[in-house]
């Protein structure tokens, strides 16, 4: 039962302030005993000997009552604020517009939509989360690519200074493409920085990606990606899967949620090797890459998998066979 922030007895301190009284206590001594004034123990002993027996076994006689008032005089009619509310499903209007196109005062159009539930506008349904692992290291390798702006100096994202020269403007350092596959089972990752992401870098990355995976005992059975050209329209990566064995799966379109591991791998790129760190340069950046993907895959916790790294839950490994 929720009670006044500043009520300074609870339930069992006001029956006790009403029992004393009761007892034959004064008012004002039961008041200086409990540390309220003779005016709040009058008012908890009246509640409790005008309470019902029920109420009292309860104690919800003694429980904070609203201070909202009996009567409000200047509170406008059901038939007035219908209206309003009316005028905010046809229209969308904020009280602003409302209350100009009706002609009530801005707080009271505010008043009466919040009153009412209609202050925001509601949210449409999230459909249902599908969560699914597959069971084994390899049987799905999820791959995607995130571009990363090139720069000579720290930019405002990590030193909030966003004043800049005409010469640096003109310098047009251009982007970077970090590629990444990350199995589905062990979260263990791999990541190359690369200057574009046309077909035939996708295809060497898959290649030093699944080389990489074969060190650590893994075969891939599959490879789930978008639906870019570069993955799509890619020969060579066709041919390299078919070498493999390895089967080609395509996420729906405009469905980023099915590749889920690897757009929430990208989103702790960022943070943690991206922005992590301040580097004079992108070129800093880039040497850092290696050294984060290790203590990613090593050392650091991941949340979806009991707070381990990724390389313990790898079969096949020396002293980590799970």
């Amino acid at each position: 039962m929720r009670l006044h922030a500043n009520a300074k007895l609870g339930l069992a301190g006001r029956r006790a302030v009403a029992g004393a009284v009761m007892d034959g206590v004064s008012v004002r001594a039961a008041g200086r005993r409990f540390g309220v004034s003779p005016t709040t123990a009058k008012k908890w002993f009246e509640r409790w000997e005008q309470a019902s027996e029920p109420q009292r076994r309860s104690l919800a006689c003694l429980a904070d009552r609203s201070s909202r008032p009996h009567a409000c005089p200047r509170l406008i009619s059901m038939v007035e604020q219908e209206r309003i509310c009316a005028e905010r499903r046809r229209t969308g209007w904020g009280p602003r517009l409302i209350a100009g196109a009706l002609g009530y005062p801005h707080q009271t159009v505010w008043k009466v939509l919040r009153r009412h539930g209609l202050s925001r506008p509601p949210r449409a349904a999230r459909e249902p989360v599908c969560r699914y692992e597959w069971p084994c290291p390899g049987d799905l390798l999820h791959v995607d690519t995130k571009r990363f702006a090139r720069f000579t100096r720290p930019g405002h994202a990590v030193t909030a200074d966003r004043f800049t020269t005409g010469a640096h403007k003109r310098q047009r350092v251009g982007y970077e493409w970090v590629h990444s596959l990350v199995d589905d089972h062990s979260r263990l990752a791999y990541s190359e920085l690369h200057p574009n992401e046309t077909a035939a870098t996708v295809t060497g990355f898959i290649q030093r990606g699944l080389a990489f995976y074969a060190s650590h005992g893994i075969t891939p059975k599959r490879v789930m990606s978008d639906n870019a050209w570069a993955y799509t329209r890619n020969r060579s990566l066709a041919r390299l899967l078919a070498t493999h064995g390895i089967r080609h799966l395509l996420i729906p379109a405009r469905r980023p949620q099915v590749n889920g591991k690897v757009e929430r791998y990208q989103q702790t790129l960022k943070r943690e090797w991206g922005l992590g760190q301040t580097y004079r340069s992108s070129q800093h950046r880039a040497a850092a890459l290696p050294y984060w993907l290790d203590h990613y895959n090593r050392h650091r916790p991941h949340s979806s998998i009991g707070g381990r790294p990724p390389i313990t839950r790898v079969h096949n490994l020396c002293r980590q066979d799970s």
